[in-house]
């Protein structure tokens, strides 16, 4: 999920940005701080959009540098578990397929990619024995995150399924919704015993 959040921090800037109106200058430097910045708590920082104030600036002696208390706002994608997104998929291999959301990619093992039995070929394709489909790079998908790791803070981990309902490539989601359109309504058995009922009422 995307969020948007003001966050505080001292900011250095050097003297080979003082040309530059003082704002400009602390949001070079923010930018090139945080963007792709990966923490559990803040998620992975995707963009500065705005600086909302900042400080006093103080030069240290022997450094020359400015350092200003600013704070900003920033767009974070923070990955949660149960969280449906929508990603393209990277990469397929005999294990599973890659999918990307933008800021991080996630797998799908290759037993999580459709309710069927998969085989990958060796054009890279993913396909299914009986319901005759097939994934491929490319292909646009919505998929459920089901585990995420910051063991490697650097490099987190996302693990996803699309074998719940109205999962998997976009035109399968569709299909899906097109049948449960069409499927006439089932009846329970209650409402069958009460419609005889109310028949057999209206004949005496």
């Amino acid at each position: 999920m995307f969020y948007k959040l003001t966050i505080k921090d001292h900011i250095r800037v050097s003297p080979t940005l003082f040309d530059l109106p003082v704002e400009e200058a602390i949001l070079q430097v923010v930018n090139k701080k945080y963007e792709g910045f990966i923490s559990m708590e803040t998620g992975i920082a995707v963009t500065v959009t705005n600086i909302n104030e900042i400080g006093k600036g103080v030069i240290i002696p022997g450094d020359g540098a400015s350092y200003y208390d600013t704070t900003f706002e920033l767009i974070s994608f923070k990955p949660e578990q149960q969280e449906i997104i929508t990603g393209k998929i990277r990469d397929i291999t005999d294990f599973g397929a890659f999918i990307t959301m933008g800021p991080i990619d996630g797998m799908i093992h290759i037993s999580q990619t459709m309710d069927d039995f998969v085989s990958f070929g060796k054009d890279k394709v993913l396909a299914g024995k009986e319901s005759k489909r097939s994934l491929k790079v490319n292909d646009l998908c919505k998929a459920r995150i089901i585990a995420v790791s910051f063991k490697d803070v650097a490099n987190p981990k996302l693990g996803l399924t699309m074998r719940q309902p109205f999962l998997g490539r976009l035109d399968w989601i569709e299909e899906e919704t097109t049948k449960k359109k069409k499927a006439p309504a089932k009846t329970s058995a209650k409402e069958t015993k009460e419609t005889k009922s109310k028949k057999t009422k209206a004949k005496k």
